[in-house]
């Protein structure tokens, strides 16, 4: 920690910004300490709130759940998870566990990103809603990922499941997006 106050320090004493560790400094990724305060979207990806959740769900968004599998393994080789707990998410929603983190495996940025190709109808203009938990991260990274891949019309839902039921909203367990 002391180090990195220094190289701060340094760097500001001779006009160039710091560095945070928490993002990876070539791709913009939050790569480390994901709860925590998100104060703005990604670029080219609106905020939404619980009721524009739900009209955009009535008009066809496609929900994508990026919140982790505490301890869940995901077989590279088939793609089926070994859960250790049961996840609850918006009804309707595909759940990407693991997508949100800052560097992705090969095999889950695959999965993750043509996933979401596939629900989509492979039409990049689909409206797309992502989300995890209130102050996390991981839904910004995916959204933004979701967003660099081409996807036209990403929506971040940063108040997540947290918000939901604090709206007083329902969740239905689900599995995690099983397509390949």
């Amino acid at each position: 920690m002391a180090i990195f106050a220094m190289a701060a320090a340094l760097a500001m004493a001779i006009g160039q910004p710091a560095v945070d560790p928490n993002f990876d400094p070539v791709t913009g990724y939050r790569i480390a300490q994901y709860r925590g305060v998100v104060a703005d979207a990604p670029a080219g990806v609106d905020r939404i709130t619980a009721a524009q959740v739900v009209a955009l769900v009535r008009d066809h968004a496609i929900l994508i759940d990026v919140t982790p599998a505490e301890g869940g393994i995901r077989d590279p080789q088939s793609g089926r998870w070994r859960l250790a707990m049961p996840h609850h998410t918006i009804r309707g929603a595909y759940w990407f566990p693991e997508a949100g983190r800052g560097a992705l495996a090969p095999d889950i940025e695959r999965w993750f990103v043509g996933g979401v190709d596939r629900l989509g109808g492979r039409r990049r203009d689909k409206t797309l809603i992502v989300f995890c938990l209130a102050d996390c991260w991981m839904s910004w990274n995916a959204a933004r990922r979701l967003k660099q891949a081409g996807f036209g019309d990403v929506r971040w839902f940063a108040d997540g499941l947290d918000g939901w039921r604090d709206a007083g909203q329902a969740t239905k367990r689900v599995e995690p997006y099983r397509g390949r």
